[in-house]
C-alpha cells in the first residue's frame, strides 16, 4: 500500500485527503517510479474542482510532474535511476507509473526538489516555443503570465535562442523575477494595456498566450506578419465576443491551440525526444537553465499549497515532498 491524495468529491481544497491505495502496477512499456517529490500545476485546481478531468484509462490522482527513483518496471531505465516523470497524473502518491519513453534523468546538479518542478513547465515551454511556434533567433515573442512556472521557463527557453523577450505579470516582485531571467521588456499589466509598448518593441512574432479571452483584443493587434499565436491556457476565460479573424487572416498569422495531457504517447514522445536532443538538460547542468521554486511543502500540507496558487502568490513552482 502506499500513500496518496485523492479528492474525495469536487470542490475546494477540502476535497483533498490523504489516502492508503494499492501501489500500481506498471503495464508493459512503463516503469514504477517511487516519488520523492511533485509539484503543483493549475491543471491540477481545475481537475480538483470538476473542470479537467484525467484522460479515459489513467488515474484520478492529482500530479502531471515527479521527480523520484526507478522502483520496477520496463528494462530501459536501471532500478535506482534518478528521474522525472512526465504524467497523466498520479504525482501526489508515493508510487507511480509512467510511459517508459516520457520518463526523463535528473541532472546531476539538480536535487530532487529542484526536478520536481521541471518537466511539466519546460516540456510545455518548448512545446510552445519551437515545436509548434517556431522560434528563430531575433524574433520578438510576447509571453503573457510572466512569473508562472511556463512563463519562467519560455523567458529561459527563449534567450537561450537568442529571441527577444517581451513578458506580462502583475507584481514588482514578479517583475524583478523575469528581468533577473533576461526578459528585454516586463509590463505590469496592472498599469494599463500592454499594447502601446509592444507596438514600440516592435510587435510580436510569436504569442505565448496563458492568460485567453482578456487579452484577445490586443493581442491581435500586435501580430506581426507571418507571426504565430500559441494558445495553451484560458487564466481569464475562453469566451470573446465579436472577434474579427480577419484581422489574424490578413497578417497571415497561425491561432494555435494545444495542450499536452491527453495527446498521444507518439506527440508526448517526440516533443521529449527532440527537447533532450536539443540540449535543454545540458543547460541545467551548465547553469544556464533554472528551476525556480517558490515553495516546498509536505504532502500534508496539499491544502495549503493549492490555497497559494489560487491566490496568485507563487512566483514559480510549489513542490510537494512526498518522502
Amino acid at each position: 500500500m502506499m500513500r496518496a491524495v485523492k479528492c474525495l468529491g469536487t470542490g475546494g481544497v477540502e476535497v483533498m485527503k490523504i489516502s492508503q491505495i494499492p501501489i500500481p502496477t506498471p503495464g508493459p512499456n512503463e516503469v514504477l517510479i517511487k516519488v520523492h517529490a511533485t509539484a503543483l500545476n493549475r491543471a491540477d485546481l481545475l481537475q480538483r474542482r470538476g473542470l479537467y478531468p484525467p484522460p479515459p484509462g489513467y488515474t484520478d490522482i492529482l500530479g502531471l510532474e515527479c521527480s523520484g527513483e526507478i522502483s520496477g518496471g520496463h528494462e530501459k531505465w536501471p532500478l535506482g535511476t534518478r528521474v522525472m516523470g512526465f504524467l497523466r497524473g498520479g504525482g501526489y502518491a508515493e508510487y507511480v507509473t509512467v510511459h517508459k519513453d516520457q520518463v526523463l534523468p535528473i541532472p546531476s546538479k539538480l536535487s530532487y526538489t529542484q526536478a520536481a518542478g521541471l518537466c511539466e513547465v519546460f516540456l510545455t515551454a518548448y512545446k510552445c516555443l519551437f515545436y509548434l511556434g517556431k522560434g528563430k533567433e531575433q524574433e520578438k515573442v510576447l509571453v503573457h503570465a510572466g512569473a508562472s512556472g511556463v512563463g519562467l521557463a519560455l523567458i529561459q527557453l527563449a534567450k537561450w535562442k537568442n529571441l527577444q523577450v517581451f513578458t506580462t505579470c502583475g507584481s514588482s516582485d514578479k517583475e524583478k523575477a523575469c528581468k533577473d531571467l533576461g526578459a528585454d521588456f516586463v509590463w505590469n499589466y496592472k498599469s494599463g494595456s500592454f499594447l502601446p509598448a509592444i507596438k514600440n518593441f516592435g510587435g510580436a512574432d510569436l504569442i505565448m498566450d496563458s492568460v485567453g479571452a482578456s487579452y484577445v483584443s490586443d493581442n491581435i493587434s500586435c501580430l506581426n506578419k507571418n507571426s504565430r499565436w500559441i494558445i495553451y491556457g484560458f487564466l481569464s476565460g475562453s469566451k470573446v465576443k465579436d472577434i474579427d479573424f480577419a484581422k489574424i487572416f490578413a497578417k497571415l498569422s497561425t491561432l494555435h491551440f494545444t495542450s499536452f495531457r491527453a495527446r498521444s504517447d507518439e506527440f508526448r514522445n517526440d516533443v521529449i525526444s527532440k527537447f533532450i536532443a536539443d540540449g535543454v538538460l545540458e543547460e541545467f547542468e551548465n547553469g544556464r537553465m533554472k528551476s525556480i521554486i517558490y515553495k516546498e511543502l509536505g504532502i500534508e500540507d496539499v491544502q495549503s499549497g493549492h490555497l497559494i496558487m489560487e491566490k496568485n502568490e507563487n512566483i514559480g513552482k510549489i513542490v510537494l515532498r512526498i518522502i
